[in-house]
């Protein structure tokens, strides 16, 4: 489905944003050619940086490398050769799940004839050697599983959540949860919703209560709003809508949440075509996700969405999005900083050009600093200015 995506054609108009200083330009590991980008943080505060790139003699590899203390680590090999979905939404990850515990998952795209997309893993003790690549689901059929998300979930495994299409295209998407171990191996499977929006990425976080899962629902007259639930006690909460956009489209959004969390402090950030102006909201939660207090609208614009968000000491929110440059304009990369008492601080600009070259910016906030990630001719990252 995601390869059929259906465009959404919106009217955009100029805005006046206000800019604080801009962004600094950090230089990166990645090579030319490099795309879909993204972070996690380690157990010391280091941040792990990811990204699909070219291999020599053709085929890609996902590659990563770690930032400690302003210095990049030498760049490592996960996996060669391999038959990655390079979608913007499919972004791989890897990350640290405890010490000497390392764990990456993405998806392949076998047949570029076929919609048949599966969710790979492996893992390493010491982010060198790592496992073969191992299917981190039970089905095998070729049909979609994808749009996935992990987050470290405790007694050295990981929570990777993912949706499954089973009847193809025209079939419900069902929201399902992967527990992989420190070896790769699948600990459990679990369906969590049977039918939810099949074209948007998921989000994960921990809290100091247990999970949280950001998705776009979907109801039978398809209002398309983002829900969560909540994993505590070893029971999932129902669903529950943080804000009711009352979204009704009958077409693939390629939009979800962003989701980041600290203690029981939770911030989420998505975009809506609700309303006359496609927007981009967040809204926090001082509970672990079991309440959340009014919405704030973050873009300034007609924006195009593609979240991310990342959460500060102090419990700001720092989100970023793309949003198109007047009429006619590039599109933009923005940054807002947000309070955790809802007062939205002024738009930096990041970068602008195409839409599609930028792809999924990704933020992330460790070791003190906020760094963001974005595409182009040469991934590109920054660090984000207080």
């Amino acid at each position: 489905m995601r390869k059929l995506l259906l465009v959404l054609s919106l009217t955009l108009t100029v805005s006046a944003i206000g800019q604080t200083s801009a962004p600094e330009a950090l230089s990166n590991p990645a090579a030319p050619g490099s795309l879909q980008p993204n972070w996690s943080a380690a157990p010391d505060g280091s941040a792990v940086f990811s990204w699909i790139e070219p291999a020599s003699g053709g085929g890609y590899s996902l590659r990563y490398a770690v930032r400690r203390a302003g210095a990049w680590s030498e760049a490592h090999t996960v996996a060669a050769n391999r038959k990655f979905f390079r979608h913007a939404a499919e972004v791989p990850e890897v990350m640290m799940i405890g010490d000497h515990q390392w764990l990456a998952h993405w998806i392949e795209m076998p047949k570029e004839t076929s919609e048949a997309e599966f969710v790979y893993v492996s893992s390493s003790t010491d982010g060198m050697k790592w496992t073969a690549p191992a299917m981190a689901h039970h089905d095998r059929s070729e049909v979609e599983h994808g749009l996935a998300s992990m987050v470290a979930s405790g007694n050295g495994e990981a929570s990777l959540i993912w949706l499954e299409m089973l009847k193809g295209e025209d079939g419900p998407a069902a929201l399902k949860r992967t527990v992989v171990n420190a070896a790769g191996q699948i600990v459990k499977e679990e369906r969590l919703q049977d039918d939810v929006c099949s074209c948007c990425p998921t989000a994960i976080a921990r809290t100091s209560k247990g999970l949280v899962i950001a998705y776009r629902a979907r109801t039978p007259q398809d209002i398309r709003d983002i829900a969560v639930i909540r994993l505590e006690n070893g029971q999932w909460s129902k669903p529950k809508v943080v804000h009711a956009d009352n979204w009704n489209i009958n077409a693939c959004p390629t939009n979800a949440a962003a989701i980041a969390a600290h203690d029981n402090q939770l911030a989420i950030a998505w975009w809506t075509g609700a309303g006359d102006t496609p927007h981009v909201e967040v809204v926090f939660s001082a509970d672990g996700g079991a309440t959340f207090g009014k919405a704030v609208t973050v873009s300034t614009g007609h924006a195009f969405g593609y979240t991310s968000v990342a959460l500060t000491e102090d419990g700001s929110a720092i989100v970023s999005w793309l949003q198109r440059s007047g009429a006619d304009g590039p599109t933009q990369v923005l940054a807002r900083q947000v309070s955790a008492a809802g007062v939205p601080q002024p738009v930096v600009e990041v970068a602008k050009g195409g839409q599609s070259a930028l792809g999924y910016p990704r933020l992330i906030h460790s070791g003190g600093e906020t760094l963001i990630a974005w595409g182009g001719a040469k991934l590109q990252t920054a660090r984000l200015k207080k």
